[in-house]
């Protein structure tokens, strides 16, 4: 790692503030302050790629390193760009990514809200299972991971209004168990609220050059569905892991090749088509996408000939 974790949460918000800043006073030509700003949020996830790569998660490894060449190339296009609806695609994607970072960053370091966070899509899948027959599942006891070990949320004496520097991967942690309270094995994190989908859809919408009652309609198109199709997905994957115990392939349990593999291509594939649903009801969207796939010649129309 280049910086401790508490160092490049500082960098990443300063590079957030930044970009949301430089999007505001978009109509002042802020291009220097969206230049400073990419570049420390490339620096920002980059940073997380070690850290990605310990964990064995090749693909998160590779996208963090993408990151940072990525940032650096947007901040040298903000500078070369020389044409209007190119300019206006770059503004969006500045508070794009500010808007949708920045609530992120907020609920992973404010423990409280990380933890209600849980709290809220724990209870609900929980609640699902029970009502489903599935299993008589309850929430158990929510852990936090501090350098003498795990401690409970209720004896936790930090500080629940800010953590700048975590320990482990996931700093709480809501333990799942049975009604009888025999333990299940399975942890509920912040990265299981979907919470990550649901900010993405906030921050391209949020910004859009559109009135009001157009983004609020795309808002609650996209962030209930996200939410209940999230609850399939915990429920699903709690249930598999209770029911084939025996299971296994290439030394994964059920739950292990669900939530690595399975469940992740199944999400994508839904953010995928209601990304086309989003286009078709916001082609403003739609136009700031392609404009931005351009160094790459993706989805690009075809020339009149």
């Amino acid at each position: 790692m280049l910086f401790s974790a508490e160092v490049a949460s500082l960098i990443g918000a300063t590079g957030l503030i930044s970009l949301a800043v430089s999007w505001h006073r978009r109509k002042k030509g802020e291009i220097r302050l969206a230049q400073f700003g990419w570049v420390l949020v490339g620096l920002t996830f980059f940073n997380d790629a070690e850290k990605y790569l310990s964990h064995g998660d090749a693909v998160l490894t590779v996208f963090t390193i993408a990151t940072l060449p990525m940032a650096v190339g947007m901040a040298v296009w903000e500078q070369r760009v020389n044409d209007a609806k190119t300019q206006r695609a770059l503004i969006w994607s500045r508070g794009a990514v500010a808007y949708a970072g920045g609530p992120y960053l907020l609920i992973a370091h404010v423990p409280w809200l990380n933890v209600l966070a849980i709290w809220f899509v724990a209870s609900q899948a929980a609640l699902f299972l029970r009502f489903s027959g599935s299993g008589d599942v309850v929430l158990g006891e929510t852990t936090v991971n501090t350098v003498n070990g795990e401690v409970a949320w209720s004896a936790w004496d930090g500080n629940r209004w800010f953590m700048g520097e975590f320990v482990g991967e996931y700093p709480f942690q809501t333990e799942l168990l049975m009604s009888d309270g025999t333990a299940i094995g399975i942890n509920f994190v912040l990265a299981c609220t979907a919470l990550q989908s649901m900010v993405i859809f906030i921050g391209a919408i949020a910004v859009l050059d559109i009135d009001w009652k157009r983004r609020c309609r795309a808002l609650i198109l996209t962030l209930p569905v996200i939410h209940i199709l999230n609850l399939f997905r915990n429920a699903g994957l709690i249930w598999m892991h209770m029911t084939y115990t025996e299971w296994s392939y290439l030394g994964m349990s059920v739950f292990e090749f669900g939530h690595a593999y399975a469940a992740r291509v199944v999400s994508l594939g839904a953010m995928f088509l209601m990304a086309i649903v989003m286009f078709d009801i916001l082609p403003e969207l739609h136009r700031h996408i392609v404009r931005l796939l351009r160094p790459f010649g993706l989805l690009q129309p075809q020339a009149k000939k």
